[in-house]
């Protein structure tokens, strides 16, 4: 047995280094890849780092399981399928390397230029460097088609980023493919240009260059230092603990001053850091719990330089053009847990902002005025998306792309996914379209809820409905079929994407489809939900799902005629679909738009906790809907999701989510 996708067959996977990140590496493949028996050898010279990461990675794989992260028999899956040797003939066989060793390019080189006398022509050869190009890396390989930096992010095994950096000699098509595998395996993959350093670091390691240099100026403490900037970026943590938590004097030490040759003079590393990383000495941080108090003045100066800094950094990270301005939005936020660069600007005012800038540029006169910066401020701010869209054999195939909140809707991806619709509407060279979302677990985890928590009277809750559905009305009328590829489950407002799509395919196998969990949460479906639901699969089995919230498999959603089918290969299959619909080689069920009531009167349903209210209010929308045309019955159920906010238990119901989170049942009191 192996891992067969996008062109890889997988069976054994070598990371060389056992030291700091090695380990978390090939524990995060442990995970994701032993249910296909792939074998994950960690390799290294050093019996006493190999024993290390053994005990290292079977604590955290126990904690996983006392957590109920991992069920017990994951847990020995993943750990008969890890090996720990010192042997390096145990590589052979491997189909991909990943190397993790320490950020020195002769070292790299020599374990390279050994690896290859080991494996075959068709092996992919992957450094984890940190800051090195590929071209360095792999100067003195022969089949530079398959070398590239997949570099991973603090710590490995749940950070989601990975950067993959090609070189010019690198397969385009394998790129294309590592891609989709790091997405399929649970990552969030971003493509940068070779540059040293790529396209986090520097702004990580320029965020940790400012503290150092505030600490320099008298300007804090390093606890104060720390405390503003966690203010100042919505840092997880400050930039001295993280250094402290990662052991990253060293390795910032010596990129900053090679990003200073090598990417900009401003880059430099002060003193003080470098006497840390000789003298391996930790900074002297707050401890757990201990609060930190500033003056107000002091504060202020300390926010002001962290965001100006921050800004200038990331807008010249997008001027040297290594990677896009979502990926780079995105990547910033997941990687550094920090407030994402260009919806805070947007946020904040491009023109206080390029004011800012300038003035930082003017102070520190080494740092060159971002040039991208005119545009943005000629424009109005930054244009961000959260979908990503190509054409493919005719079909415009339109990805979601919101991993942080499992690609939860809200109006503006709903605009922008209308946007490219109507760009595309007279577009010859499109016959049809799918729309899908990004990773393996969520096609849409549901609505936005801090949207929804937002609204206050059944006046906003009708506004809001009647413009969700606007959207959706436009994707059921669109000119050309539209393909839903639920690639994962799909929630709420996800699902009511889905029902308005021309036919609907899901990935093969999925114990959780779709669910529409509003009732759970003392509301009902607003974007369609009460009406399309029951045209699509009958009033009666509609209803039962509504007024439950249960969950209904890949499998069911076949059964009750929801999706047209289970895909082992769903975009391919949906395109297939899609084109066919478009060529009338095959035809499907379309939505009944007429009054579709047979006289069917509400079952007794057993409801358990959930609010009697917002049931007596579902019942009338599907029901009293079903007597109406669609667009009727669409303008009565925003009716009736704008009266359940005349309720106590949509209060109750929002308020108990996020207190307690999704699986706590709320106490409603059924008014």
């Amino acid at each position: 047995m192996s891992y067969n996708s996008f062109n890889f067959n997988i069976s054994k996977i070598s990371v060389i280094g056992a030291g700091q990140i090695g380990p978390d590496i090939a524990l995060h493949f442990s995970k994701t890849l032993s249910a296909f028996d792939v074998t994950v050898n960690v390799i290294d010279i050093s019996p006493q780092a190999l024993e290390n990461a053994k005990e290292k990675v079977n604590k955290k794989i126990q904690k996983g399981v006392e957590t109920g992260a991992f069920k017990p028999q994951l847990a020995e899956k993943m750990k008969s399928s890890l090996i720990f040797s010192d042997n390096y003939e145990n590589i052979k066989g491997s189909q991909l390397i990943i190397e993790a060793a320490t950020e020195d390019e002769n070292i790299k080189d020599k374990i390279f230029r050994q690896v290859e006398i080991l494996t075959d022509s068709e092996c992919i050869y992957l450094s984890n460097s940190s800051h090195m190009q590929p071209e360095v890396i792999f100067r003195n390989i022969k089949n530079q088609q398959r070398c590239l930096v997949a570099h991973y992010f603090f710590p490995a095994e749940i950070n989601p980023v990975v950067e993959i950096v090609p070189s010019e000699n690198t397969d385009e098509k394998l790129v294309e493919n590592l891609l989709k595998f790091y997405e399929n395996i649970g990552k969030v993959p971003i493509k940068v240009k070779s540059s040293y350093g790529y396209a986090i670091d520097p702004i990580f390691e320029g965020i940790c260059q400012t503290a150092i240099r505030c600490l320099e100026k008298g300007m804090g403490t390093v606890k104060e230092i720390d405390t503003a900037a966690v203010k100042a970026l919505g840092l997880g943590v400050g930039p001295f603990t993280a250094l402290n938590l990662t052991g990253g004097n060293p390795i910032t030490a010596h990129g900053l001053d090679e990003m200073g040759n090598l990417v900009m003079p401003w880059f430099k590393t002060p003193e003080i850091l470098k006497e840390k990383a000789i003298n391996k000495e930790k900074w002297e941080t707050a401890q757990r719990g201990e609060i930190i108090d500033i003056p107000v003045e002091k504060e202020e100066k300390l926010i002001k330089e962290f965001q100006s800094s921050y800004f200038a950094l990331a807008s010249f990270i997008l001027d040297s053009g290594i990677v896009n301005i979502d990926d780079l939005n995105m990547a910033c936020e997941l990687s550094l847990v920090i407030k994402p660069p260009f919806s805070f600007m947007n946020s904040i005012g491009i023109g206080y902002v390029y004011d800012w800038v300038k003035s930082y540029c003017f102070n520190n006169p080494e740092f060159k005025f971002p040039q991208i910066l005119n545009q943005a401020n000629t424009e109005g701010g930054w244009k961000l998306s959260d979908i990503i869209y190509k054409v493919k054999n005719e079909v415009l195939i339109i990805t979601i792309r919101r991993p942080k909140v499992l690609n939860a809707l809200n109006l503006e991806v709903l605009d922008q996914i209308k946007n490219v619709l109507e760009k595309n509407k007279d577009n010859n060279n499109v016959k049809a379209v799918v729309i899908t979302s990004f990773g393996v677990k969520a096609f849409v985890s549901g609505a936005d809820l801090n949207m929804l928590s937002s609204l206050k009277t059944p006046e906003e809750g009708y506004n809001n409905s009647h413009t969700f559905q606007a959207v959706l009305n436009y994707i059921e009328n669109y000119s050309k079929p539209v393909i839903c590829a639920l690639n994962g489950f799909a929630f709420g407002g996800g699902n009511e994407l889905a029902m308005a799509c021309t036919a609907r395919i899901a990935k093969k196998g999925l114990p959780v489809l779709m669910c529409q969990p509003e009732v759970n949460l003392g509301f009902i479906p607003g974007a369609g939900g009460t009406q399309r639901l029951p045209r699509l699969i009958g009033i009666a089995k509609a209803a039962e799902i509504l007024r439950t919230a249960r969950n209904v498999s890949s499998k069911e959603a076949l059964e009750i005629g929801y999706i047209y089918k289970e895909a082992d290969n769903l975009i391919d299959e949906s395109i297939d679909l899609a084109l066919k619909i478009a060529n009338r080689e095959v035809e499907v069920v379309k939505i009944e738009k007429k009054p579709f009531y047979n006289g069917e009167k509400p079952e007794n349903i057993e409801i358990g906790h959930l609010s009697k209210k917002i049931d007596e209010i579902i019942i009338k929308s599907i029901y009293e809907g079903s007597k109406m045309t669609l667009e009727q019955g669409l303008d009565f159920e925003s009716k009736m999701f704008g009266e359940c906010l005349n309720t106590e238990d949509m209060k109750i119901g929002l308020n108990n989510f996020k207190t307690n989170g999704p699986r706590a049942k709320a106490n409603f009191i059924n008014k």
